[in-house]
């Protein structure tokens, strides 16, 4: 499980959240807590520790350089245990992060040097009945249709995560897209990281 201190880039998808959703109504346990509807563009990124004011300008400057986008989500992809959504149209800004930092292996290298991006659904479906409902109660879903407006930079504290700063794509501070986010949870494009009331904070989730 990763350690307060962690850090990850991402691009929350509040439209998205209805995919995790349904597979909370199947089983609560497949769905992380405290963790919205993302795509992660490094994960895990620099620790708290080491980063600094030009690693910070680098997330904002390179998220300039890419416009915001209308993002169709169609296709489900499994693993063991693993449903998720593709994301493709992310992927050039998942490489990019990726080539910007290129000493960090994404989740650790776990799946890979490059995974696809993606919005995870659900984790840990090793049962194969209940793997099949959340492919269909997923599938049910799609098409569907949101947009990706910000880059978010998100840590891990004994509270659970948070954003430090949203960097808007395109490099044009719009509508729900602050430098700095506090509590805009309900905020569309620029929404903070939670943890609901209840969830432990000592196995805290781990974006994917």
């Amino acid at each position: 499980m990763p350690e307060p201190g962690t850090t990850a880039v991402v691009i929350v998808l509040p439209d998205a959240d209805p995919l995790l959703d349904a597979a909370r109504r199947i089983d609560p346990a497949l769905v992380r807590p405290g963790v919205p509807a993302h795509v992660s563009l490094c994960h895990p990124f620099l620790p708290q520790s080491a980063l600094n004011g030009q690693d910070e300008e680098d997330v904002r400057s390179l998220a300039a350089r890419f416009p915001a986008a209308d993002l169709l989500l169609e296709d489900i992809v499994t693993a063991s245990g693993f449903i998720a959504v593709s994301v493709p149209q992310l992927q050039p800004l998942v490489d990019a992060f990726r080539g910007q930092w290129p000493g960090l292996r994404p989740y650790g290298g776990r799946f890979g040097a490059r995974p696809a991006a993606h919005v995870t659904a659900a984790l840990g479906a090793d049962d194969p009945a209940a793997a099949a409902r959340v492919r269909d109660a997923v599938g049910s879903l799609l098409p569907l249709r949101t947009r990706a407006a910000a880059v978010q930079l998100v840590e891990l504290t004994r509270e659970g995560w948070r954003s430090r700063f949203t960097a808007p794509l395109g490099g044009q501070s719009g509508r729900g897209c602050p430098r700095r986010t506090t509590s805009s949870a309900g905020r569309r494009g620029g929404r903070s990281w939670w943890t609901p009331p209840g969830a432990s904070s000592t196995t805290p989730a781990e974006p994917s």
